[in-house]
């Protein structure tokens, strides 16, 4: 099979390479010339675990081509897939017109039977707003399919080769089959086909996203009120989370979620809802719960420091939303920043991937640190933002020797209350009781 991909951001990169690891003749078009001229240099804008690998390979082996030019990722192409971002527009709702024009340039470039998916993260009415606007420009025979990614940064090439769902929304057999086949390298052991109408497959994105962001702020609420009831957070989400029908992932308390997704698929929810007359306050208190959580950890700074920071100096690790991505859109971690900034604070940082991409939003406002442990040079606290693997077992006798006084703020819980009393530490954590000391 032969597959175009409109957009080569996030989504349309990942599942071009993945198809053409699969042996699908895969071409990547964007008109973004700088970017396409990147990719065939070998040049990745993304940092995602596994794909440069796998994009070498199939660049190599002739499977994976890019172009500015939209007429090769449509000519000849069985399946064409819509990748392209849906940004959110100043009132949380979603505009599609990136879609709306990869469609029309699609629809004058289509001679032959072809299956358009849009991937896309878009509102239910996308399907037949793109369907009604490609047939005004041709007349060549087409289905369009809604295909949701649920890729999750920094696991996406494992999401994408060993799917847990696939969601296929069409009203047409032809392009049910069309699709059961492009996705049958990747259903080997058993099929995980979800076969919907396309209004359920584009709000189930939505849907997915939107009950892991609740669980998430219901257990930051039930962080918050942990301490002052005598509980411990840790020990709360163990024993909810042993219960079969919660079960125990997404139940970690923190800094809030962040990233491209979670906080504009809740806001997109709650204003199609509100467009139809429903209220969803449940959605609403887990945004709500969310713009506050990234300064949960101010108080205990500001208690411990007074609330004018100037002269004092912290370290951050992890800048990133979430592990394993360079991806800094919404990380709590720049919120607090801005806090501790904004109340005369300095600041030096260090992540693993992200502080490229941190740059562009920060700028010169902090130092960056080459490596965690530098980062800790003359600062009063360290202050631990993203659960990156290599801060979770630290040298501690490194890092009291480094910082000025031996205060950690976790706003991950990565480290166990027990051995930071051990070892001396002012420990201050999510939902935790704190250890002070000295």
């Amino acid at each position: 099979m032969k597959v175009g991909v409109f957009g080569a951001g996030y989504v349309g990169l990942v599942a071009g390479v993945c198809l053409a690891d699969s042996g699908r003749d895969v071409a990547i078009a964007d008109v973004d010339q700088d970017k396409i001229d990147k990719l065939r240099r070998g040049e990745i804008p993304i940092y995602e675990p596994g794909l440069t690998e796998i994009f070498a390979r199939a660049v190599r082996e002739g499977r994976l081509s890019f172009t500015t030019d939209p007429a090769p990722a449509v000519v000849g192409r069985d399946v064409i897939f819509i990748a392209v971002g849906t940004p959110p527009a100043p009132d949380g709702a979603v505009d599609i017109r990136h879609i709306e024009s990869a469609a029309r340039t699609i629809a004058k470039e289509l001679t032959d039977y072809a299956v358009i998916a849009i991937k896309s993260t878009c509102p239910p009415d996308t399907y037949r707003r793109v369907r009604q606007m490609i047939r005004a420009e041709t007349a060549a025979e087409f289905d369009v399919v809604i295909n949701p990614e649920f890729l999750k940064e920094g696991a996406a090439i494992d999401d994408f080769m060993r799917p847990d769902r696939v969601v296929i929304g069409a009203e047409s057999t032809r392009a049910r089959r069309v699709m059961d086949e492009l996705y049958a390298p990747f259903m080997r052991t058993r099929s995980r086909m979800i076969h919907v109408r396309p209004e359920s497959a584009a709000l189930g994105k939505y849907a997915a996203n939107c009950m892991l962001a609740v669980r998430i702020s219901f257990m930051n609420e039930l962080a918050r009120a942990c301490t002052r009831l005598g509980a411990d957070v840790d020990e709360l989400r163990r024993i909810v989370g042993a219960d079969p029908r919660i079960g125990a992932k997404f139940l970690f308390p923190g800094l809030g979620y962040g990233g491209s997704c979670f906080p504009k698929d809740v806001a997109a929810l709650l204003k199609m809802a509100k467009a139809v007359g429903v209220e969803l306050p449940v959605t609403a208190g887990a945004e709500a719960t969310n713009a506050h959580q990234p300064l949960v950890l101010l108080p205990a700074i500001m208690e411990t420091y007074g609330q004018d920071l100037s002269g004092r100096r912290f370290s951050v690790w992890g800048l990133a939303f979430k592990p394993r991505t360079d991806d800094v859109r919404q990380a709590p971690a720049l919120v607090l920043i801005q806090a501790l900034l904004e109340r005369g604070a300095d600041v030096t940082v260090y992540d693993p991937e992200a502080i490229k991409t941190a740059k562009r939003v920060l700028g010169g406002r902090v130092d960056y640190a080459a490596n965690p442990l530098d980062a800790l040079d003359d600062a009063d606290a360290l202050i631990v933002c993203t659960e990156w693997n290599e801060f979770r077992s630290p040298d501690f006798d490194e890092l009291a020797r480094r910082l000025k006084t031996k205060v950690i703020f976790d706003g991950r819980n990565v480290y166990d209350i027990d051995e930071m009393k051990r070892r001396g530490f002012t420990y201050f954590s999510v939902g935790r009781e704190p250890v002070k000391l000295g």
